[in-house]
């Protein structure tokens, strides 16, 4: 998008090495308009915004929201931009921090929309740069030093609390008792104004948006607390008595900081395993100039037909050709293989790949949205960015509860002070804090995005989060045949021949005709006789029909259909020369028949382990194919499919899969041609698996990048463990407040519990769903590479 000519953009980074990002200067709270401007820059909004229709009237973004913890933040970050003009659409997700934005550049502007988020305390910023090595070092510093000043204070006010706590009342003199009291106030000054600043940050942006979130109790309490034991403190006579609550409000501020940095770590190990396979790309590569010499530019910098140089541990800039002898490739998030695979002179790496070996030159084909790795990064973008119905729940609920808490702290507070005065303040205190429903809203995406992460990093790709609630209860999983249950090319299954001929002989014949043809039935034949054989011939090719050629001999040979042979299909089955029911190729020259080469699919290594391990979790398995009755037959019946559907149309295919849902089947669906789109898209889930078409995976939930059927048995293994972990986190989220406010309520809870309970609990859940993202290694099932394969058993 061009930016207006009265708002020029900041000058792009230079092209050749050392230039800092346009990004590296920001510090801070943004305030001058200068500073969001660069979000308008057409070369950085390639990284974070493409096109929803064709002519670009509407574009989505995907940015970092820096500041939010929780859902309240997330509401406030989508009511600065929903209404505004040009904003269509504006969604938050608060586990991941990840705003998905779309608007019209005609009406608006990137950084207008940026600096409305900013008045209200936010920050936005492209993912690579708010996920960047200085930004996280600085945001973690900051934290722990909040942390350091809280836990060293916390410790000097408990020194001289202490004493209180272990004499009678008498036994201190007055004056050493209120030295000690006015130490303790004055080191609970630096947690007041340094280490509770995310506290009061967040309620004040809370407060001036006219809403209550999840920092507004919290900040309360620290307010309430310190300010009663100031008076208390200032004036020992006055009404507020004699009762301090230092200790307690040191030691609740630390276990609130500590577990607010255990959950950004945690985060990271979760919602960031996503992040980090995302942004692998290199910020910066080598380019070699014309003249042979060496320059490193910028990511953005890069164009077709560039020669780069990667060393080892970098990851590939773009899709190429290697230029090199050869380069050991890791393309586990690509391809789900866990071995490093060779590259060798000539062949293709693609993006997002790292480089394992030595120095290797590249030359660029497809940069950008144009690489497979884009593509993969759309997906795993949109799953980022998707909210699950129990999220969207618990969000609903967590406002109006946020109420309730102040008025039950309000209302004990009342209570209390009737009763006891002294014990009023530290009721509703730990009231304040300990009913934060952070837990409840944590406990859904947390678990969904650690569980996405470590599918991930096998070679999974999750489009949808809710998909993980839906497989969990799926009863019934409906594979299409082809590209699916068999491999995605056909393979010679018998070979007939002319009396006096043997079949090596005839396969080396026709693979003279066939080396020339790029014809799956072709490369079928090719791949069958193998390599050995004499040089092709020069080949007419006759598409839909066959190949023709002449030998040295002057013979003619044909190889391709019955009708271009010049033979009577019909005529050539009950003399066993053809076959009724499988499709064929055949071989003839000047005198007539000479072969025939029956052809079929293969069945899929792991497909009889899959559908097996599908059976043992009690899911039924049926067979859904646009083929012939009896090719769909001959695959399901060694795999012990029962219910199979052939000849099926898409619009069919869409009606056998509606009536089934009808009569209450919960159905997962497995396809990766293009007609399998309208009834993925129907199903309950849907499985995509990598080498499909592209509207297939658009249309999916789930994409298997490494084609292995074993491995949709492994997803719906991890989504059933998913909403185990989420019933957990809903259980203990609920349970816990529902122990806890009753025992503030009656005075049980002193404040510092009640910090240390509320931060114990968003650990709890956000540890839990840890559980979800250790890795699994790939099952141990052949590769379904397309490489030659020799002839499969009949079936």
């Amino acid at each position: 998008m061009p930016a207006p000519a009265s708002d020029p953009v900041a000058d792009p980074a230079p092209a050749s090495g050392g230039g800092a990002s346009p990004w590296s200067a920001h510090r801070g709270p943004l305030t001058v308009d200068d500073d969001f401007r660069v979000l308008d820059d057409p070369l950085e909004q390639r990284d974070f915004t493409h096109p929803v229709d064709g002519d670009g009237t509407v574009q989505e973004s995907v940015l970092m929201v820096q500041g939010m913890y929780c859902a309240a933040c997330a509401d406030a970050v989508e009511s600065a931009l929903v209404g505004r003009p040009g904003v269509l659409d504006a969604q938050v997700h608060a586990a991941t921090r990840r705003l998905t934005l779309r608007w019209d550049p005609a009406r608006t502007r990137l950084s207008d929309l940026a600096q409305a988020v900013g008045r209200v305390g936010y920050r936005l910023l492209p993912m690579q740069q708010a996920l960047g090595v200085e930004q996280r070092v600085r945001e973690t510093r900051q934290a722990l030093w909040r942390l350091f000043v809280a836990g060293f204070c916390m410790m000097q006010v408990m020194m001289y609390t202490w004493p209180e706590y272990v004499t009678a009342p008498g036994q201190i003199p007055p004056d050493i008792l209120q030295l000690l009291r006015w130490a303790s106030w004055v080191l609970s000054v630096p947690v007041m104004l340094f280490a509770s600043g995310p506290f009061f940050a967040g309620a004040w942006r809370d407060l001036r948006q006219r809403r209550i979130g999840m920092d507004t109790p919290v900040a309360i309490g620290i307010l309430v607390t310190f300010v009663a034991s100031s008076l208390a403190t200032f004036e020992p006579d006055g009404p507020w008595g004699q009762d301090i609550w230092f200790d307690s409000l040191t030691m609740f501020v630390f276990f609130l900081l500590g577990g607010r940095y255990l959950e950004l770590k945690l985060r990271d190990r979760t919602a960031g395993a996503l992040d980090a396979l995302m942004n692998r790309l290199p910020e910066q590569v080598e380019r070699e100039r014309a003249d042979g010499g060496i320059e490193r530019v910028s990511l953005k910098r890069l164009q077709v037909g560039d020669v780069v140089r990667v060393h080892a541990g970098q990851a590939f800039p773009g899709d190429g050709t290697v230029l090199s002898d050869a380069a050991t490739v890791d393309e586990a998030l690509l391809t789900g293989e866990s071995h490093p695979v060779t590259r060798r002179h000539g062949e293709a790496v693609v993006a997002g790949s790292h480089n394992l070996g030595g120095t290797v030159r590249v030359r660029l084909e497809r940069l950008g949205r144009d690489t497979r790795f884009a593509q993969i990064v759309a997906l795993m973008e949109q799953a980022s960015t998707d909210r699950p119905r129990l999220a969207r729940l618990a969000d609903r609920i967590a406002a109006p509860f946020l109420t309730l808490v102040l008025l039950a702290a309000a209302l004990s507070a009342w209570l209390w002070w009737s009763v006891d005065p002294h014990r009023a303040v530290a009721t509703a205190v730990a009231v304040l804090i300990v009913t934060c429903p952070c837990a409840l809203s944590l406990a859904t995406p947390a678990a969904m995005l650690a569980a996405a992460g470590a599918l991930a990093r096998r070679g999974i790709l999750t489009r949808r989060l809710q998909a993980f609630e839906a497989l969990a209860g799926v009863d019934t999983v409906v594979f299409d045949k082809t590209g699916t249950l068999t491999q995605d090319r056909v393979v010679v299954h018998d070979v007939r021949v002319r009396e006096g001929w043997r079949v090596e002989q005839a396969l080396q014949a026709a693979a003279r005709l066939a080396r020339a043809s790029l014809h799956p039935v072709s490369r079928a034949i090719a791949a069958r006789a193998g390599e050995v054989g004499a040089a092709p011939l020069a080949v007419q090719e006759e598409p839909g029909r066959g190949l023709t050629a002449r030998d040295e001999a002057g013979c003619t040979w044909r190889l391709g259909s019955a009708a271009h042979c010049g033979l009577d299909e019909a005529s050539l089955v009950p003399s066993g020369r053809g076959v009724a029911d499988m499709p064929c190729a055949y071989l003839a020259d000047d005198e007539g028949w000479v072969a025939t080469f029956v052809l079929d699919e293969g069945v899929r290594a792991d497909a009889p382990q899959a559908i097996a391990q599908l059976r043992a979790l009690g899911i039924e398995v049926r067979l859904l194919s646009g083929d012939r009755p009896a090719a769909a037959r001959r695959v399901a019946l060694p795999l012990g499919i029962e219910t199979v559907v052939a000849g099926a149309s898409p619009e069919r295919k869409l009606e056998e899969v509606t009536r089934w849902q009808a009569e209450g089947r919960r159905i997962a669906m497995v396809g990766d041609g293009l007609n399998d789109g309208p009834v993925l898209a129907r199903a309950d889930v849907s499985f995509a698996l990598g080498h499909g078409a592209p509207l297939t995976q658009t249309r999916a939930d789930f994409v298997v990048q490494s084609a292995r059927l074993t491995d949709i048995v492994f997803v719906v293994e991890r989504a059933r463990a998913t909403m185990r972990v989420v019933r957990q986190n809903l259980a203990w989220a609920a349970g816990y407040n529902a122990l806890a406010v009753p025992f503030a309520l009656a005075g049980w809870m002193p404040p510092w519990a009640a910090g240390l309970g509320m931060a114990a609990s968003s650990l709890l859940v956000i540890g839990n769903a840890m559980r979800l993202a250790r890795e699994a290694a790939p099952a141990n099932v052949p590769s379904q590479a397309p490489a030659p394969a020799p002839a499969p058993t009949p079936v």
